[in-house]
């Protein structure tokens, strides 16, 4: 008979104690979203097609860029870390010949337009991802996130939360430079 109550309690306890375990590490900052490792790091980037944000009439593919590296980066105006990276996307656009790719995820066409033109435009191509399938593809859990993607096409890199120059220099150049790709 006790057995039967203490199974019950001893199942809860062990949540709840990993529940808690769980909170306290994000919120005393150990947390870290880099640790989620991405299956795509050394694979064939996913293909996408997607309708060009600025020029309808035209489309964004990964096709586009074979044989050069690429940076993609998923953003939304929603999005407060896209805000905060905003200006370093800006000034790594202004110090590299490496294009960035945006794909604007789950946002209202007209709005995205308005944030481009209002705060520069640090993207080569914005795509539209309306449904979030392209996101799915990558596997993105949020934004802002950026992937460095390899002249040969391959994953080198993923980022999750907003680019910085700091991290720009630190984990993506490296990678360019390592690859023999020109990040300049």
């Amino acid at each position: 008979m006790k057995l039967r109550f203490f199974l019950p309690a001893a199942a809860v306890a062990v949540l709840c104690a990993s529940l808690w375990y769980g909170l306290n590490a994000i919120r005393g900052g150990q947390y870290d979203p880099q640790l989620i490792e991405s299956p795509l790091i050394g694979r064939a980037a996913p293909d996408f097609i997607a309708e060009n944000l600025l020029e309808p009439a035209q489309q964004v593919a990964r096709s586009q860029f074979l044989g050069k590296p690429f940076v993609l980066n998923v953003w939304g105006t929603w999005c407060v870390g896209c805000r905060e990276e905003h200006g370093a996307l800006l000034a790594i656009a202004k110090e590299t010949d490496v294009p960035i790719v945006g794909i604007s995820w789950k946002d209202d066409r007209q709005l995205a337009r308005d944030w481009l033109a209002q705060l520069g435009n640090p993207y080569h191509v914005v795509g539209v991802d309306p449904e979030g399938k392209i996101a799915i593809n990558w596997g993105v859990y949020g934004a802002p996130e950026s992937f460095l993607v390899g002249a040969d096409g391959r994953v080198l890199h993923k980022r999750i939360g907003p680019m910085t120059l700091d991290i720009w220099h630190q984990d993506f150049v490296p990678l360019l430079k390592k690859t023999g790709s020109s990040p300049q």
